[in-house]
């Protein structure tokens, strides 16, 4: 059961740098109501650092680039 996004990460997000991969991320994940913990489980990562990545508190690593941006691309189809 997912419960949203809360209006603090979402103000975060809003206020990130919309270069960083998360943030992108992120942005679309809250527009699509994709819930964090698909993208954690999806990605292989803790939920923490999706939401560090949504808030853009922390990036992804480099070994991530490739898995967020097709992830980014399988959500855009949704």
């Amino acid at each position: 059961m997912s419960y949203g996004y809360t209006t603090r990460l979402v103000r975060l997000n809003k206020e990130a740098d919309k270069t960083n991969l998360g943030v992108k991320l992120g942005r679309l994940c809250i527009r699509k109501e994709v819930p964090v913990v698909q993208v954690s489980l999806e990605l292989g990562v803790s939920r923490m650092a999706v939401y560090n990545w949504f808030s853009g508190s922390s990036e992804p690593s480099d070994r991530m680039t490739g898995a967020i941006t097709k992830l980014i691309a399988e959500y855009r189809q949704r």
